[in-house]
């Protein structure tokens, strides 16, 4: 091998070795999960969900399983704190805020919104317990 090549090996491995800032990383993205069930309890299967940021337009898509439950990860940075959310099953629809602290690179971000019949109710305190269970469930 050349002196020439050899360099530009060296070169192209430390490149291919240098860290980026990836999109699955925690500051990158706001996940709101929960379950969707009809006025008597009973899971909804199958709903479509939509998360739009307000500010943009753009919408993040899901749907519920046979337990009623969604997850969607919106891509959201650290300068999205406090950007307002319209979350939409079918023609119900709720307005939420991304709240996290911007510092915090270091636990998931999210919330939870349950709907119930027609009333959302966000389970905030619930998220962590709620996502844990999920990525438990979804490793099993």
């Amino acid at each position: 091998m050349t002196r020439a090549a050899a360099l530009v090996l060296l070169v192209v491995l430390t490149l291919a070795g240098t860290p980026v800032a990836a999109e699955h990383e925690v500051y990158y993205r706001y996940v709101v999960l929960g379950f969707v069930k009809d006025t008597k309890g009973h899971a909804m299967s199958g709903r479509e969900l939509e998360l739009i940021r307000d500010k943009t337009g753009f919408a993040y898509l899901g749907a519920t399983d046979a337990q009623g439950f969604f997850l969607i990860i919106a891509r959201l940075g650290d300068e999205s704190a406090g950007e307002d959310l319209t979350l939409k099953v079918g023609p119900a629809a709720t307005r939420l805020r991304a709240s996290f602290d911007p510092a915090n690179h270091r636990d998931d971000r999210g919330t939870r919104v349950d709907l119930e019949g027609a009333k959302f109710v966000e389970r905030s305190a619930l998220f962590r317990s709620t996502l844990v269970d999920a990525v438990g469930a979804a490793q099993r």
